[in-house]
């Protein structure tokens, strides 16, 4: 099998530019990427950075505004989601479960096609209100933080009864 060297910089932006698919499972530490994964993406609407040791999101990511689904979990994650996040509005689901992030931005609460939100096994103490304007949410994955139930309370008034919470 060939091997191709890349670095880490290099690899996110021929994700992001659909040059090669999304790989779910990187070794950073090598920084190799099997040569099969350089083949045109098969869906360019799919973004997955999960298990990547990410300490920070390059807002490279925040300009592919055709994203439906945004996987940055079980990384590194630290403080809040940029509020760039509002920029991706296609995002039908947002992974960010398993990192250590303190916060969420009010922007969240632009995702107007957002179906899906996990949240889970982070450090979240506080949940802005604006989470109450996703109107599409289907399910929302709380479990794992400390954050205040009156936030929740509230948010949880403005959601649509359906919405599965999962605390």
């Amino acid at each position: 099998m060939k091997k191709i060297f890349l670095t880490s910089i290099l690899l996110m932006n021929l994700t992001l530019f659909g040059c090669i698919s999304p790989v779910p499972a990187i070794n950073n530490d090598d920084q190799i990427v099997p040569e099969k994964t350089t083949k045109p993406a098969e869906n360019n609407n799919v973004l997955d950075l999960s298990g990547q040791g990410l300490t920070e999101i390059s807002q490279e990511i925040f300009k592919k505004t055709n994203l439906e689904k945004l996987d940055i979990s079980n990384n590194k994650l630290t403080g809040a989601l940029p509020a760039e996040i509002r920029q991706l509005q296609n995002l039908k689901i947002l992974d960010a479960s398993n990192n250590t992030m303190t916060g969420v931005p009010a922007e969240i609460g632009q995702l107007q096609n957002l179906q899906t939100l996990d949240l889970s096994n982070n450090q979240l103490t506080g949940l802005p209100y604006e989470l109450g304007n996703l109107k599409n949410l289907k399910t929302l994955n709380l479990s794992g933080n400390n954050y205040s139930s009156q936030d929740l309370e509230i948010i949880r008034t403005n959601l649509p009864a359906n919405v599965n919470i999962i605390l």
